[in-house]
């Protein structure tokens, strides 16, 4: 895993990639710090990390869209499987790669606090909170990256979909607030999501036996849920969209709390769509 992430970490540096996505990350957040703290002489600092949360739409699909995608494309991908290494090895090093990048950019960003004690008193605490806030999320979008990444081998298409994707995320505070919020609603959307369920267990498995279960099992315990006390699924739909957003879990982080339950959050999501990644890349490995 180390040869992986080695060259995929060194591979950023041997062509542009690294250097735009550094550039622009430090730019944008120079920008924002002398705009907030800079000008008027301000000490919070964790409202530029709050600020530009939006340049992971930008930039991450730039730095996860040819980690999987590119080595389909190139056909190397078979060398790959084929190596001693095994496909979670080697999905795992690319991911790191990538944050790693990331985190190298981030850490430059210390400099701005720094400068900003030579003045007064900063709120440490807050500062490290938002930091490590920032760093989760940036994690688990770029690991929605690499994902999107192990679906094509259209470094273009795997870019114009990670920041669908992304955006998507991005503006779901927004859409959960104009989400129904009635019983039947809930009821529906239960529905879809144990169907949902059973669908990824069948293109996972291709065996119809366990997935059907799944959606008969499913299909029971909510009708009789529904019938004993339909009101649980009242605001199903809004709450769940509210659950899942990344961005509404930083908001604690920005105001210097670190929240447990949301960061257990990160590292699940993350996780999970690492491993979304790696079965996708050991299905079409036996296909």
């Amino acid at each position: 895993m180390l040869s992986i992430f080695s060259k995929e970490f060194k591979s950023y540096f041997y062509s542009a990639t690294g250097y735009v996505f550094m550039g622009v990350f430090l730019f944008i957040c120079g920008l924002f710090f002398a705009n907030y703290n800079i000008i008027p002489g301000s000490s919070a600092y964790s409202s530029v990390l709050s600020s530009i949360t939006f340049i992971f739409l930008i930039l991450v699909p730039i730095i996860t869209m040819k980690l999987l995608a590119e080595e389909r494309h190139q056909k190397t991908d078979q060398l790959l499987l084929t190596s001693p290494l095994s496909v979670s090895e080697i999905v795992i090093g690319k991911y790191l790669a990538s944050v790693a990048l990331f985190l190298v950019t981030l850490a430059i960003t210390i400099l701005y606090p720094v400068i900003l004690s030579a003045y007064g008193k900063l709120p440490v605490g807050e500062i490290a909170a938002s930091y490590i806030g920032f760093t989760l999320m940036g994690a688990a979008f770029i690991s929605i990256g690499v994902f999107v990444s192990s679906l094509t081998e259209n470094q273009v298409v795997a870019a114009v979909s990670s920041f669908g994707i992304l955006l998507l995320i991005w503006i779901i505070d927004w859409i959960q607030q104009g989400l129904p919020s009635g019983a039947k609603a809930g009821l529906v959307f239960a529905a879809i999501l144990v169907l949902g369920m059973a669908f990824i267990v069948y293109t996972s498995t291709k065996n119809i036996v366990i997935p059907a279960a799944i959606a008969v099992a499913g299909a029971a315990a909510i009708i009789v849920l529904y019938v004993k006390k339909a009101a649980l699924f009242e605001g199903l739909l809004p709450k769940f969209f509210r659950w899942f957003s990344l961005l509404n879990r930083y908001e604690n982080f920005g105001s210097g709390v670190l929240d447990v339950s949301s960061i257990v959050y990160y590292i699940t999501f993350n996780i999970a769509f690492i491993f979304l990644a790696i079965q996708m890349i050991e299905k079409r490995r036996w296909s």
